[in-house]
């Protein structure tokens, strides 16, 4: 009976402590972030859609940042529309499935694969930390890896500036759902 009760002592605050942990980042609802502004170029929504551009994969930082070669150049890519659990930011703790949401972005997206890059006329070109905002599509899928993620649940929906809702949201809100 006394090692029950130690083992009931000892489980039940290490979930507590592992179930708040993951909280803060799977909250319901698409998250927003509006203190900075979003982008450094910005479009108007009648600005055609950008033509997909073909790149490869150079490598995965995150869940929702990889490294492609485009134009001879490697270019920082943050994929529009999703937010994934936090692995290599400065000063912020892994957050609880990061480590699974990148895992599942690498397998998703492997070095040197070729991939259809597409920007978002709503969201402008570049994020403020200087990333190229884009969806990506490996060559021959029928879905971007921006939805995928969404739909197996790696990702949440994550809305830059809310007042600027990119093209895809309703499809993407719809697939976190699924």
């Amino acid at each position: 009976m006394r090692g029950s009760t130690v083992s009931v002592v000892v489980v039940i605050p290490m979930l507590v402590a592992v179930v708040s942990g993951c909280a803060e980042h799977g909250a319901a609802g698409a998250a927003t972030d509006s203190r900075v502004p979003a982008t450094t170029s910005r479009s108007t929504a009648s600005t055609p859609p950008p033509t997909p551009r073909a790149a490869r994969i150079d490598h995965v930082v995150d869940g929702d940042t990889v490294v492609v070669r485009l134009d001879g150049r490697r270019r920082t890519i943050r994929l529009i529309g999703i937010d994934t659990p936090e692995t290599v930011k400065p000063d912020t703790p892994v957050q609880c499935f990061g480590p699974e949401a990148s895992a599942r972005t690498k397998y998703l997206l492997p070095r040197g694969s070729v991939v259809w890059l597409t920007g978002d006329a709503r969201t402008g070109t570049y994020d403020r930390y200087g990333r190229m905002l884009a969806y990506l599509q490996p060559a021959g899928a029928r879905i971007t890896v921006n939805e995928l993620l969404l739909r197996e649940g790696y990702a949440r929906l994550y809305v830059y500036d809310p007042s600027r809702r990119f093209t895809r949201h309703e499809p993407f809100a719809r697939a976190e759902r699924a």
